[in-house]
Parts: C-alpha cells; sequence; structure tokens
C-alpha cells in the first residue's frame, strides 16, 4: 500500500485548528511559562474540574496518555494476575496491552459488523469464572450499546471499564461515553478529537473510593509525598497539556458537529456505490474517524488509487488484536474482526467542505 508522502488532502490536518487558536494557546503556555508550576500545576487542577463538568462526571483524573488511563483502571479496580477481561479484537494494541501489562488475560468476543464495536449479545458466552469486567472500546467515535453491556455487567458481577480513546464527546443515548462504566479512560494523543499537543489521558468516574485510589497511582502510588503505598506510575498531565485542552475544550462541541456533518455528506455522496459500506449514522457518534467498508478484495486498491490522486487516507486497524505476535495461536478466530480489518479505510474527516467534495468525486472516479 503506497501513499503520498505529503498527500494534497491529508488524513488530519492541524494547521487550520493551530492557526484559529493560536493567540490563546500561546498566552495559555505564557502563563504557565510565568508560573513555573509544570507538573501538576494550576491548569492541570482547572482542567479536571471544567472536563468534569463537560462530561457530567464527579471526578476526572489526568494523566500522561489513554494507555496509562486504561492500566491505572485497571489497577485501581484491583484486577491483576489470574482474571479474565473481556474485550473487542478490533481496535488499537494498547487496548488488550492494557489487560495484559497489569498481569490479566485479554479475552476476545467478535464485532458487531454494523457498528465494529465489540458485539454485547457474545459477551455472556465468554464469561467463566474468572471474568472479572469488560472493557468495551467504542471504535472510531461511535458509541458501544452500553445499555446491553451495563446489563450484562450487573447480572455477573462484573466491572466496566470503556475505553474512549477515541470517542470524546460521544454520547450513549445522551449520556457521554466514560460515564456509564466503573471508569472512562480517554486519549488526548494530538490526533483526537480533543488532542493535546504531546501526549495526555485522563480518567473519569463517579466512584470516590476509586477516584482516590486512582490519583494515589498516577504519582507512584503516595498520597502524600514520600509515603508510597504501593507500586504506582510516574503518570501526571502535563500542565502545559493541560493549558492547550482547556484552550480547545470550548470548541469542542463545534468540532463534533462539523465531523457529524461531513459524515452526513460522505454518506449521502457514497450512497448507492457498489461495493462501499458506509458507517450508520447516530446522534451521539462522534466521528473520530470516517470510515467506510471497500468490500471484494478491492480495499488496498482503491487506498492506492485515491494515494495517487493527492488523497489521504489510513487503514484502522490492518491486524486484529488477537492476530499480532504478542497473541497469535492464543485464539480463535474471530471471523468479523479478520473481515473487518481487510475492508476498513478511513477518509479525511475534519478537513472543509470542498475538500470532502473533491474526496467524493475521487472516489467516486474510481
Amino acid at each position: 500500500m503506497t501513499t503520498t508522502a505529503h498527500p494534497q488532502i491529508p488524513i488530519l490536518d492541524l494547521k487550520p485548528e493551530i492557526d484559529e487558536l493560536r493567540p490563546e494557546i500561546m498566552a495559555a503556555i505564557g502563563r504557565v511559562l510565568d508560573r513555573t508550576d509544570f507538573i501538576m500545576g494550576e491548569d492541570v487542577h482547572l482542567f479536571e474540574q471544567e472536563v468534569a463538568a463537560y462530561l457530567g462526571v464527579k471526578h476526572a483524573i489526568g494523566v500522561n496518555s489513554g494507555t496509562d488511563a486504561l492500566v491505572i483502571a485497571l489497577r485501581a479496580l484491583g484486577i491483576g494476575p489470574g482474571d479474565e477481561v473481556i474485550t473487542t479484537p478490533f481496535t488499537f494494541f494498547a487496548t488488550a496491552e492494557s489487560i495484559s501489562m497489569v498481569g490479566a488475560k485479554p479475552v476476545f468476543v467478535d464485532i458487531d459488523p454494523a457498528t465494529l464495536n465489540l458485539n454485547p449479545e457474545l459477551i455472556e458466552a465468554a464469561i467463566t469464572p474468572a471474568t472479572r469486567a469488560i472493557m468495551p472500546v467504542h471504535l472510531y467515535g461511535n458509541p458501544v450499546d452500553m445499555t446491553r453491556v451495563m446489563e450484562i455487567a450487573a447480572k455477573h458481577g462484573l466491572k466496566v471499564v470503556e475505553d474512549c480513546a477515541q470517542s470524546f464527546g460521544a454520547r450513549w443515548q445522551g449520556t457521554q461515553t466514560g460515564t456509564i462504566g466503573d471508569f472512562g479512560a480517554y486519549s488526548f494523543f494530538p490526533s483526537k478529537n480533543l488532542g493535546a499537543y504531546g501526549d495526555g489521558g485522563l480518567l473519569a468516574t463517579n466512584d470516590d473510593a476509586l477516584a482516590d485510589t486512582a490519583r494515589m497511582l498516577r504519582v507512584h502510588g503516595s498520597r502524600k509525598k514520600y509515603h508510597n503505598e504501593t507500586v504506582g506510575y510516574n503518570s501526571r498531565l502535563d500542565t502545559i497539556q493541560a493549558a492547550i485542552l482547556r484552550v480547545k475544550l470550548p470548541h469542542l462541541e463545534k468540532w463534533n458537529t462539523h465531523r457529524r456533518e461531513v459524515a452526513r455528506q460522505y454518506n449521502e455522496g457514497l450512497k448507492g456505490i457498489e461495493g462501499i459500506v458506509t458507517p450508520v449514522l447516530t446522534t451521539g457518534h462522534a466521528f473520530h474517524q470516517y470510515t467506510i467498508r471497500v468490500q471484494n478484495g478491492r480495499r488496498d486498491d482503491v487506498q492506492q488509487k485515491l494515494a495517487e490522486q493527492g488523497i489521504g487516507t489510513m487503514i484502522y486497524y490492518p491486524i486484529p488484536q488477537d492476530e499480532l505476535p504478542i497473541y497469535r495461536d492464543q485464539y480463535p478466530a474471530y471471523e468479523q474482526s479478520s473481515l473487518a480489518a481487510k475492508e476498513v479505510l478511513s477518509l479525511p474527516i475534519s478537513g472543509n467542505f470542498s475538500l470532502i467534495s473533491s474526496v467524493l468525486n475521487s472516489l467516486k472516479s474510481i
């Protein structure tokens, strides 16, 4: 699969956003420099308060990355060696990696081909006496059926950690993803809907005791400096990144609305094209990625031809987690996940509508 080094229409272009917000961002960074509170500074605490209010949750805890958020959530829930956590095979490695990092075993269930998310109706068959939690991933910003997930979790006494790395601002039946389970884990990787200009992550919870444990774990397992209670992590949200995120947070709803409108225009423009399956538009979808399925073995050819026309695309994800070298031959085949990996193709989502029209015209000509 060949792509142009510098496509005319990149899969993601952060420059317009930076140009729009540059004065505010530079001023926010300047205030941090003036205060020199680079670690756990004022902007971290203010951002945690503001993002908790936005999410409608009691506790928001800034950490170093989305991966750390998942690991700390599992640790705070007491999940470790001998435990099993049910999740999807079709997502980025950090999901299963976090489970393995705490010594537990990822247990995969196949995806729903209509949503590309974990299929809730397959969860109960995967539950064993060792199962402790479910980790649904709101892939591409599309919420999992959390009503069904929570019903199953309650029935079997399981914890729920929502992987919201791609779903900041997405809603399931009006409720923010990440606020329904025991923990929500978010990433502020620069490409996210709400992205920092470096690494960053967040945990959300309504449980006071879990929040206290998570805050302890992010600073070397200590509630009080030099009084370490357990082995923790050096996982603090950087103050400069928090300052940048505070500037960007008030714009998130506008940006997500734009993404949904771009998705609507894509769906309308691609309607009826044989061999292309478009994502289902739902009110709560945040469209971190706009991902089509290119059927009949043509995905790589379509990607190549778009690249030749200067259009950047990405494959999220070419290899399901269970087929990665670390887990290969340890799991049965997951038919829908494997098929999706051969068909998915993500198109530019954050550009203006004239650029989206160019992408549509190119796709129609292939």
